[in-house]
């Protein structure tokens, strides 16, 4: 018998790739499960199945950065609850000093549907009852009509998961100029934010300041530094400079919807913006700005 659940969540996270650096990503999963009927003549009660999968996925892959650990040139270490990580990709090296928690290593030479569905499977056969024979996971993209990009970030005033200082999302983009449709803008922004790291101005310290590893051969003409402390403790980054934007407060999608807004009015004060942001999958923020707002 085959028991299926179809968007039962959606894991946003951040991976590194040798081709593009630091990427941000949204992906729906899919699961189907293949087993006996138990005593309830069930496969595994829904409530379960949302339960004991989604909390499984939610918690090894959500709001992680991803690491394909047999990838030639990553190196790490961990000492106690805390990693150091080094990663050099054709973006420049990506250096990282944070809790155990904010990674989630995958044994591949690359981050994509393949590798994660096997490292989610792995775990979830150990989760599941002796009843549920196999379990199969289609992770997919959001089929999107505007154009998107992948930004990462971390909140250090986030109380959950989202103070993790490198996860981040795959985001649509919708902006109206004077109650019209521009998808010129939603280009605009798609590029500017392709594959970027949005740094909150007050987490920028200079990169001699981190406590990164000793392989790690940074300096402030080539990276920015970013630094805090947050509930889940010391989080540390050197990003390099061209895949990265400073913003001038928190990176919340209320503020990042705020901030695109008001850029635009600079770049064209006679009008009124109204920017949809999204934050992933199916949520956002709303805000409009301009003479009329």
């Amino acid at each position: 018998m085959q028991l299926f659940v179809r968007d039962l969540t959606v894991i946003d996270f951040s991976y590194l790739c040798p081709i593009r650096g630091m990427v941000g990503e949204s992906w729906t999963v899919d699961v189907l499960l293949d087993g006996a009927l138990d005593e309830q003549n069930m496969v595994l009660d829904f409530s379960k199945v949302k339960r004991t999968i989604k909390d499984t996925i939610d918690d090894i892959a959500d709001h992680r950065l991803l690491i394909p650990t047999a990838y030639s040139d990553v190196r790490w270490q961990q000492q106690g609850d805390r990693v150091w990580m080094d990663f050099n990709s054709l973006q420049g090296d990506i250096h990282l000093a944070c809790p155990q928690q904010a990674f989630a290593l995958i044994p591949s030479e690359i981050i994509d549907f393949d590798s994660v569905n096997t490292f989610l499977q792995k775990a979830l056969k150990e989760a599941l009852p002796d009843n549920v024979d196999g379990i199969a996971l289609t992770l997919r993209n959001e089929i999107h009509d505007a154009p998107f990009y992948h930004y990462s970030h971390g909140l250090r005033k986030h109380d959950g998961n989202c103070q993790r200082i490198a996860h981040g999302h795959r985001s649509p983009i919708n902006v109206f100029e004077n109650g019209m449709a521009a998808p010129k803008w939603d280009e605009y922004w798609a590029e500017r934010w392709k594959d970027i790291y949005l740094g909150s101005e007050e987490d920028v310290v200079s990169v001699g300041e981190l406590t990164l590893s000793p392989q790690a051969k940074v300096s402030d003409d080539t990276h920015f530094g970013f630094h805090y402390q947050a509930p889940q403790g010391d989080f540390q980054l050197a990003m390099p400079k061209a895949r990265c934007e400073i913003i001038p407060h928190d990176t919340t999608v209320e503020l990042l919807a705020e901030f695109m807004a008001s850029t635009l009015v600079e770049k064209s004060p006679q009008s009124e913006f109204k920017v949809i942001a999204y934050e992933g999958i199916g949520k956002g923020a709303i805000s409009v700005k301009g003479n009329q707002a």
